[in-house]
This record gives C-alpha cells, structure tokens and sequence, in this order.
C-alpha cells in the first residue's frame, strides 16, 4: 500500500482531507492548546513538535498507505480537528503491532457537536473497505470520559488495560466490518 495518495473523505459537515503545510498555525494552535493534550500527552506542545506531528502524517500516507486526515468543517472551511491511522511502533503491552491506530482530536471550541463520531464513522468504513489488517485498535485514558463514549460508539471494545509512558490506559479493539 505504500505511496497511497490521501483520500478524501466527505460527511454531511465535515471534510476530511490531507494535511497541508498551511495547516501549520491552526495545527500548532490546536496541539499547544492544554484542553487538547491533557488526555494524550499531559502537556501541549511546541511549535517543533507539531511541525514534527505534521511530517509524520506524511510519512504514514507514503509509506502505509493510512495516515491521518485534517477535519475541517465544510460550512466555514475551519480546521476543527484531526482523526486518522497510525502505526507509532508503541512500547507497549499487550503489542499493537498489525493494526492501525485510530485516533482523534478536535479543538475545544468545536467539541460537543458530535464531530468526532461523524468523521470517525467515515474514517472506519474507508477502513473497512481499504485496509487488510483484520482489527483496528486505539487506546484511551480511562480518565477521558468523551473518548471513552466515543470509542464504545465506534463499535470499539476494551481489550486490556495497561500503561503507556507511566500512565494508565486503556487499549480497545474493534473487528473489521464488510458490506
């Protein structure tokens, strides 16, 4: 799969495309915004970090061929989020090796409405259609009570509960669904 282009994904409200390099202030924005990092990595990050972030989506597109999207809502045309695939080589236990990584996060200011199962629900059936791995996987921090909701919507189901980093977690699995 790799040298996969990114595919574009449309909801009834949001647009789920590639990231671009102008993407970069809203990006940063969003990643140093403490709200946003609180459940992922306890700390917002800089301006290198995020421009790092938005080199490694690149990377898993060409690469994997999945990647991570840029969530904007189609209305407006803001950049509201971000949700995709991954494979971080996590040191973690039990191994997540083999299935993509499904992640989200959507700005504070845009939180509430739903946005996150929308674009997930999109991003799963892409899944379900393009990738081969029998199984997508995430892991949640038992505190963060929104993902948790959100991952059970998914259809996502608890698998093990571990650490990640010193910090406690929660990893869930999902099958892959046909038709």
């Amino acid at each position: 799969m790799t040298g996969t282009s990114v595919p574009s994904l449309e909801t009834p409200r949001l647009r789920l495309r590639a990231h671009r390099a102008a993407d970069f202030e809203a990006c940063a924005a969003l990643w140093g915004d403490p709200r946003v990092t609180a459940h992922i990595t306890g700390r917002p990050q800089t301006r290198e970090e995020t421009w790092a972030r938005l080199l490694r989506y690149a990377g898993h597109w060409a690469w994997l061929g999945f990647g991570y999207w840029a969530v904007e809502e189609k209305a407006s045309g803001a950049y509201v989020g971000e949700i995709g695939f991954a494979d971080f080589r996590r040191q973690i236990e039990p191994p997540l090796e083999g299935r993509p990584e499904l992640g989200w996060v959507i700005a504070p200011s845009a939180q509430g409405r739903g946005y996150a199962t929308e674009a997930l629900t999109a991003a799963l059936a892409w899944a379900d259609t393009t990738l081969p791995a029998a199984e997508t996987c995430c892991i949640v921090a038992p505190e963060n009570a929104a993902s948790l909701r959100v991952a059970a919507k998914l259809g996502y189901r608890e698998t093990a509960r571990t650490t990640y980093k010193g910090d406690s977690t929660i990893l869930f699995t999902r099958a892959r669904r046909s038709g």
